[in-house]
Formats: C-alpha cells, sequence, structure tokens
C-alpha cells in the first residue's frame, strides 16, 4: 500500500550543532527553543545524538542534554539517536534513562547505535584498553540492558535504580546492515542514519523487514529513515542556506572540521570536485528547496522506501531560519 506524507508521524534530529562565532552554551538555549517550535508544530520526538571530540558538535553527554530538552517541553517524546552503547556500561545507560523516564514519564526514548561516534583515538580514550572490542558485544549489551528495564530483574543482584520495571522504547540504529539483523531478532524498531550514510539504507532495511521476528516491543517491522531538510520560501533560499550543510560534510570528507559556517552564494570557490561528489553521495537523502519541492521529492522518497516515520536534521546556520525550515516541512507533512 502507498503511503502518503500526510499519514507517517515527522520527527527532528538535533545534534546541538555549535555555528561559527557562538559556543555550546548559546547552541543548548537554541536547541530548547526548537524544540518547544516543533512540538507546537506536531511533531513526534526530538532525538540527540552521542558524538565526541567533534567541534560543531555540543551533544557529547547526550543524557544530559535529552534531559534539558525533555524540562524544557511537555509533551514531545525525547530521546537519542543514538546513546553508542559501547562507550558505556549497560547499567549505567539503563540508570541514566531510567532516570529520565522517572522525571518526564511515558516521553523517553532510547536509541542505540554500536560504532563509537569519533575516531579511534577518542574512542580508546572513552573506553579503555578493556573495552576496545566493545562493539563486538553490542547485541548482548543490548539483552543486558533489556534485563535491567525489566521487572524480573528485581531478584537480580545488580539492579537498576531507577530504571527497573519501565517502560523505555529501545530503538536499534544503523547506517550498515549490521544492525539490521539485529533490530530484525529481537523484534525492535529500527532507524537508519540515512542523512549520512545512504549507501546500504534500501539493503538494510530490505533485510530487517524480511527477517523481523515479532516481539512484546513490537509485532511488525517498524522503519525510521534520518534525512537532511533544509526547506525555505524559494528554491533559491533554500539552496543557499544549504551551504552550511555542504560545507560541514567538506570538513568531514577533509578532516578539517569547523563549527557550522555561514552560508555562501556559491560552493564552487569552496570545495574541489572530489569533495563535491563525495559529499554529494553522503548526502543523497537530503532534501532542499521550497515547500513544493520538498513535498514533491520527499514523497517520492516515501514512495521509493516505504519508510513509518521520517526524522529530519537541519543544519542551518541561522536560528529563525531553521525554525522556517521546520515550520515549512510541518506543512509538507500536513498538507498545508
Amino acid at each position: 500500500m502507498k503511503k502518503s506524507l500526510s499519514n507517517i508521524p515527522y520527527s527532528v534530529l538535533d545534534l546541538a550543532t555549535v555555528i561559527q562565532g557562538k559556543t555550546p552554551a548559546d547552541t543548548f538555549k537554541k536547541s530548547a527553543d526548537l524544540a518547544r517550535h516543533v512540538e507546537d508544530l506536531g511533531y513526534t520526538r526530538y532525538w540527540l545524538a552521542e558524538h565526541h571530540n567533534m567541534i560543531s558538535v555540543a551533544s557529547s553527554a547526550t543524557s544530559v542534554v535529552i534531559g534539558h530538552i525533555a524540562g524544557a517541553t511537555k509533551t514531545i517524546r525525547v530521546g537519542s539517536g543514538g546513546i553508542m552503547l559501547p562507550n558505556h556500561s549497560p547499567l549505567v545507560i539503563a540508570e541514566q534513562f531510567g532516570t529520565l523516564e522517572s522525571l518526564y514519564p511515558g516521553r523517553i526514548d532510547l536509541g542505540l547505535g554500536r560504532a563509537p561516534g569519533t575516531d579511534q583515538v577518542t574512542a580508546m580514550a572513552i573506553r579503555g584498553e578493556q573495552r576496545l572490542q566493545a562493539a563486538q558485544s553490542f547485541p548482548q549489551d543490548v539483552l543486558k540492558l533489556q534485563a535491567y528495564f525489566s521487572s524480573e530483574n528485581s531478584t537480580s543482584s545488580v539492579r537498576a535504580i531507577p530504571g527497573e520495571g519501565l517502560d523505555i522504547p529501545i530503538w536499534i540504529l544503523g547506517s550498515s546492515t549490521d544492525s539490521a539483523h539485529l533490530a530484525a531478532a529481537l523484534g525492535l524498531p529500527y532507524a537508519f542514519a540515512s542523512h549520512f550514510a545512504p549507501a546500504q539504507f534500501l539493503t538494510a532495511i530490505k533485510i530487517y523487514r524480511e527477517r523481523f521476528k515479532p516481539s512484546e516491543h513490537l509485532k511488525e517491522p517498524y522503519v525510521l529513515a534520518c534525512v537532511n531538510v533544509v526547506a525555505a520560501d524559494t528554491d533559491a533560499e533554500a539552496n543557499k542556506l544549504a551551504t552550511s550543510l555542504y560545507q560541514m560534510f567538506k570538513g568531514v570528507i577533509s578532516g578539517k572540521r569547523q563549527l557550522l559556517q555561514a552560508p555562501v552564494d556559491s560552493m564552487d570557490l569552496v570545495w574541489t570536485d572530489y569533495e563535491e561528489e563525495q559529499v554529494n553521495q553522503m548526502l543523497a537523502c537530503t532534501f532542499v528547496g521550497s515547500k513544493e519541492t520538498v513535498k514533491h521529492d520527499l514523497q517520492q522518497f516515501l514512495d521509493q522506501c516505504g519508510v513509518d516515520e521520517i526524522m529530519a536534521s537541519a543544519h542551518i546556520f541561522d536560528h529563525f531560519a531553521r525554525l522556517r525550515s521546520y515550520e515549512i516541512l510541518s506543512e509538507v507533512f500536513k498538507g498545508i
């Protein structure tokens, strides 16, 4: 059955991006403002991602920022997209998210990833030598986390207080096919990072749907796709705003990361042909333009992949232009 944008939930991924000339403190204030804005616009969830040693990303202490956003809002679901579980012990994450769920009941999501969310040197600084191979135990750590949240764990010698007995939805995140198998085997919802790693997106969600085993958590497969959206009142304005996103990903390709840069009139003098090609590959699931353009292109995307929910990330330099972008996107989903 063909899906329509007006029939699926729409959500936000915020990397707590630090823009040129500003600080993380400024970023957190703007994130809270954005969260209140999208809550009023009908967005379903507001997720933050764990990254480390990245000058433009302020959400390294992800659980803390989730609490900040949940405290600034009233109804929108707030969570992680995601917590990089190999960086932590499952017990500590159970306690942190048990605390969040106790403070903001019925509003907390726990998305889990197996990547370090950083470079290998920083990963070693986070994990220590004893946990260098922690990613290999990701499936077992997810099961441990589920056990800590279960009421049955009350007889265990190690308990998550708070956390035990709380209904905190766990999502498996992926940027390749690996996590698709795990999400399917455990019967958990699956969120794919198509906003920066689109190459295996369609293959991964196909694997997930074909191998999905119903569980007490989920009866049918549920796929969330994260994409980049830069919307404005005109295509020309949106295309200019999007140059901040392109500059950010140029930094990823070149290894020369910067704070989020102001938009430019043309990228021609900013990147090389090689960098442009690489950035365009990473940003294949990016939608830029006016409401009409974004609606047309997003519907084509939905027709192709049939996901159950779309989450949008927007790296836009000007805060009010970012608010406007999410406002336009909400109109796309509402059919206004």
